[in-house]
Order: structure tokens, then C-alpha cells, then sequence
């Protein structure tokens, strides 16, 4: 057996003691190491740039949990729209799952922000100032020098200057824009508890991006341990095709009789969690594609066609015939599918009939109505209710009642609090609202009525109450 060859009853990131075994990835080109370099790029930006765009006036993304506030892409949510988070949050869940029954674990290695700053920013960093694989280890197991005191110092002072642009990021995504840049250029005793987290979080990014790297991925991360229960034969993954490869060069067959991979293990030293992929798919592969460009290369080189390990069903893992399955007749895809829509809809659904104010208009608890006699003699009716009112916005409304002009011709009048012609964003406020309506305008002791509430001058909302009095 090759000294490459991995072990069969561990990881192969950790020893027999369980210690930590390091990895020193060989450095891969090919077609998906650069549009996955070009993703990573994009991804970095957009995380970096998120926080400071705007859209409808606010900021793009903001989690503002101590004021229970949030924007997102124009949307906002407030402590009271929880039922509507339901649809954001398990809709990005069943997507998720959606995407994992059909690609695999696609979202690990190539959207995942462990991987995306991890291969995308870290190891270039490592690879620029401390060299390929050979030099990277080499290095480490020789001993303590001036030069590899300043090349080991060297890469963790940029690691410490990307944890902090990385954290300072992440915190606008909480406290805002704004606020961070106040914060920035004014003491740390000014803002204790958020110094505090974000000294926490550059502390947490140094140790996992810095050194913990794939064991994240392999002893953390809960995602790889549930992936298998969401795919299936069809899903298609990272995997070596088992008919094609095997039986591998180098054993006692004839060289007629082997199959296309050589055993070189190229695919094992450029895999980021250490695993070999000719062995099925495994908790550890997060679909990276590191190992098909590798093998890519090596088929190239031999002048063999490419592809022995490429985007395929789970089942060529099994030696079997590759199927050709759809989306239509599998399943799982087609439920995941149809919960996604189904969420979707519900989201879209409820933004559209989602007001800026949201009106609650009940009958007060005192006497149902009082009769007054006004100066020229007419009998008129008043009503009590209450009359809740809640701004769903980031910004300042302004509120006005009226009743529609052929109530106000019939007589009818409202009776509102000031208090309300001004709503604070978030605010909620209760008092009391009185209709007064001449006793004329009452049938078998009751009538019905429009409110209308304007928002900026706007109507926003039309609300009927049940109006009632003595009997005619």
C-alpha cells in the first residue's frame, strides 16, 4: 500500500492520539478553480459592500436586534411581523434543501462564507508569503529562525487586519452603517458591549480561518451530518466514476486490464479537508472541485479524456450506470420544490397586502353610545371605541382620520386624539376614537360607517364600524 494511501478507520486530519494533523494543500488550475475564484471575489465584495447600500432609503441589509428591527432589500420587519419571518427563514431552509437534493453539498464549496474567505483570501495570503505546499511545510517543521519569525509574524499581522475589516463588516450588519462609523472614531469605553463583540468575533475569525480551518467543516459544521438524508441516486455531486477508474495503475493487473486513474493522489493533496474522493461520497467533501480540476490536468496530461471525477449521480459512486433522471418525476425535488413556492408565495403574498400602518379599531367596554342634544335641538349620537395604530416602517408617518364625504354629508364626524397626527417608526400607540352621527341616520338601533385613515396624505387604510343607538 502507498504511504499516500489514507487511513480507513479515521480522519485523515487527525492522528491515532487524535492529534491535529495540518494539511498542506497543493496549489490547482483548471476551469473551476477560476469561476470559483471569480464567485469567491463577488461574494467577498458583496459581503463587504452590503451594509453600506441603500435601498428605499435604509440599509440594504440590517439586523438591528436590541430595537428588534430589520431591513432587507428595501423590506423592513419589525418584533410584531415574526409570522412573516417564518416564510423568509424556512423558505431559505427548504431552498437550501432543495439545492442540496439536486447539486449536493454545492453550497459548501462555493458559497459558504468558511470556504469562501478561507480559500479565497487566507490561503492566498499564506501561499504569497510563506510559499507552495513543500516550502509551507518545510518551514513549519524547521526550527524557530529569524526568517521564519518574520514570515510567521508577517502572515498573522494580515490575518489580524482582515479579521478586523471582516468583523467590522459583520457588525455593520447589527448596528448600522452610521452608528459603526461613530463608533469607529469615538472610544471603545463609549460602546462597550459592542467592542466587546467585535474584538469576540475578530478573536473567533482568526482561530477558525487562521488554523481551524477544515475541522470546522468536518467536526462542527451540522450541515454535512444531515446532507445524506436530503439526496438521493439522482443528486447530482462530486464523485469519481468508479467503471472508468478502476482497477487503478500500479497494482499486479496487466496494464491492458487497469482502468484510467494512475494512483498518483493528486486528488488527495489538493482536497481542502483532506479526504479521498475515490472512496465514495463522505461527510468530509464539501463539493469544493479542487480534486476534478487536479484530475483534469492528469488526464491531460496522459492524454485521456477528462471527466473521471466530474459532476455526476451519486449512484456512479456505486460503479453503477449513470442515470438520467428529472426534476419532474424525482420525489424529494418535487416536494422540496413545491414547499419553496408554496413559501414564496406566502412572502409576496403578504408584502403586497402589507400596509405601512397597521389600524385595529375595537368598541370601548363602557355604554355602547351616549345621546346628546346639540343648540339648535337635534339629537345626536356619539360612539366610543378604541383604536390601536402600529407604524411597520423605519420612518416617521403622519395620520389622519376622516370619514368619506357622503358620511360627512349625512353628518357624521370624528373624534380623534392629536397624539396620533405624528407616528415614530416602530411606534405603536392606543387610545380612544368617538364617532358622532345624527340619532336620524340609525335603523332598527344600529348603522354601519367607514373610517378612512390617510398615511403622508395618502389613504392607506378603510376600516367599517358598527355603529349603534337607542331605537327609533
Amino acid at each position: 500500500m502507498s504511504q499516500l494511501e489514507l487511513p480507513t478507520h479515521r480522519i485523515a486530519t487527525t492522528d491515532e492520539q487524535g492529534s491535529r494533523i495540518y494539511l498542506y494543500l497543493a496549489d490547482v488550475s483548471g476551469k473551476f478553480r477560476t469561476w470559483r475564484s471569480r464567485f469567491n471575489i463577488f461574494l467577498i465584495f458583496l459581503f463587504l459592500l452590503l451594509p453600506w447600500m441603500n435601498v428605499n432609503q435604509h440599509q440594504a441589509m440590517l439586523l438591528d436586534i436590541p430595537r428588534r428591527r430589520f431591513a432587507v432589500f428595501g423590506v423592513t420587519f419589525l418584533a410584531h411581523d415574526a409570522p412573516m419571518l417564518l416564510f423568509v427563514f424556512g423558505g431559505a431552509a427548504m431552498m437550501l434543501a432543495l439545492i442540496t437534493a439536486i447539486w449536493g453539498r454545492v453550497w459548501c464549496g462555493w458559497a459558504c462564507p468558511q470556504t469562501v474567505f478561507v480559500d479565497g483570501v487566507f490561503r492566498k495570503i499564506e501561499r504569497w508569503l510563506e510559499g507552495d505546499a513543500v516550502a509551507r511545510r518545510k518551514l513549519d517543521q524547521s526550527p524557530m529562525s529569524l526568517d521564519k519569525l518574520i514570515k510567521k509574524a508577517s502572515k498573522w499581522f494580515c490575518f489580524t487586519i482582515l479579521a478586523l475589516l471582516i468583523s467590522h463588516s459583520f457588525l455593520a450588519y447589527f448596528v448600522g452603517t452610521e452608528k459603526l462609523a461613530l463608533m469607529i472614531r469615538s472610544s471603545p469605553t463609549d460602546n462597550p458591549i459592542n467592542f466587546i463583540l467585535m474584538v469576540g468575533v475578530t478573536a473567533i475569525i482568526l482561530f477558525d480561518f487562521g488554523w481551524f480551518r477544515e475541522q470546522f467543516c468536518t467536526i462542527v459544521c451540522p450541515y454535512g451530518r444531515f446532507q445524506s438524508v436530503l439526496m438521493d441516486e439522482d443528486s447530482q455531486v462530486v464523485a469519481y466514476d468508479l467503471k472508468r477508474g478502476e482497477p487503478r495503475k500500479g497494482t499486479n493487473l496487466p496494464q491492458d486490464k487497469a482502468g484510467d486513474c494512475v494512483n498518483c493522489y493528486r486528488c488527495v493533496q489538493v482536497c481542502p479537508t483532506g479526504i479521498d474522493i475515490r472512496r465514495g461520497v463522505q461527510l468530509e467533501c464539501i463539493a469544493c472541485t479542487a480534486c476534478m480540476d487536479a484530475c483534469d490536468e492528469v488526464m491531460r496530461r496522459l492524454k485521456k479524456p477528462k471527466g473521471l471525477i466530474r459532476y455526476g449521480a451519486l449512484s456512479m459512486t456505486h460503479g453503477k450506470n449513470e442515470k438520467r433522471n428529472t426534476l419532474i418525476n424525482r420525489g424529494r425535488v418535487l416536494i422540496y420544490g413545491l414547499i419553496v413556492s408554496f413559501l414564496g408565495m406566502g412572502l409576496i403574498y403578504t408584502l403586497i397586502h402589507r400596509n405601512p400602518v397597521e389600524a385595529n379599531l375595537i368598541r370601548a367596554v363602557d355604554a355602547p353610545y351616549q345621546e346628546i342634544k346639540t343648540a339648535d335641538g337635534q339629537a345626536e349620537i356619539i360612539n366610543h371605541f378604541k383604536v390601536e395604530l402600529r407604524n411597520q416602517t423605519f420612518d416617521t408617518k403622519k395620520v389622519s382620520f376622516e370619514t368619506p364625504l357622503e358620511l360627512s354629508h349625512k353628518g357624521v364626524s370624528l373624534v380623534t386624539p392629536q397624539q396620533f397626527s405624528i407616528l415614530e417608526a416602530g411606534q405603536s400607540v392606543r387610545s380612544d376614537f368617538f364617532v358622532r352621527f345624527p340619532k336620524k341616520l340609525l335603523s332598527s338601533g344600529h348603522a354601519s360607517a367607514v373610517v378612512n385613515i390617510r398615511i403622508d396624505g395618502e389613504k392607506i387604510l378603510s376600516k367599517e364600524v358598527l355603529l349603534v343607538g337607542p331605537l327609533l
